[in-house]
């Protein structure tokens, strides 16, 4: 997943996220521009930009977003526990109810931990289509056969 999250390799290395990537590099152009447009217009100074913004900004800006990237994170799990916590509760009190039997209770208890995130329920709900399709093709050759 590179989608503003950071990825960890077999090695332990881990690699920017494409967050990390867009804003060093938005601040390392910005470095250059500022050091070589003060160059352009004769400042003798103008070489403080470097060390300044390569070991201070730069580390800085990744930082921040390092840290933006983990408390949305965060709040992302937050946001799917309570969901998965919700949907449990309502099944809860579906069976308690009378609404569910025992049997569609502990299936869709099931079907839901399998289901933590979107792509896992696009998963779960394509396997089943096939195997209903299987089923159903297995139906009509025992149909045709009597």
């Amino acid at each position: 997943m590179t989608d503003s999250k950071r990825i960890v390799d077999d090695a332990g290395d881990d690699e920017d996220s494409a967050l990390e990537q867009l804003v060093a590099g938005a601040v390392m152009a910005l470095i250059f521009l500022v050091g070589f447009g003060l160059l352009a217009l004769g400042e003798p100074w103008f070489w403080v930009v470097f060390p300044v913004g390569f070991a201070g900004v730069l580390p800085a800006a990744i930082a921040l977003v390092r840290i933006y990237e983990s408390r949305r994170g965060d709040d992302a799990d937050e946001s799917m526990t309570t969901e998965t916590e919700d949907a449990l509760e309502t099944l809860r009190r579906r069976y308690a109810t009378g609404e569910l039997s025992e049997e569609e209770f502990e299936a869709k208890v099931e079907r839901l931990l399998e289901t933590e995130t979107v792509a896992d329920a696009r998963e779960s709900a394509t396997a089943r289509r096939r195997e209903g399709e299987s089923s159903e093709a297995e139906r009509e050759t025992e149909f045709d056969r009597d």
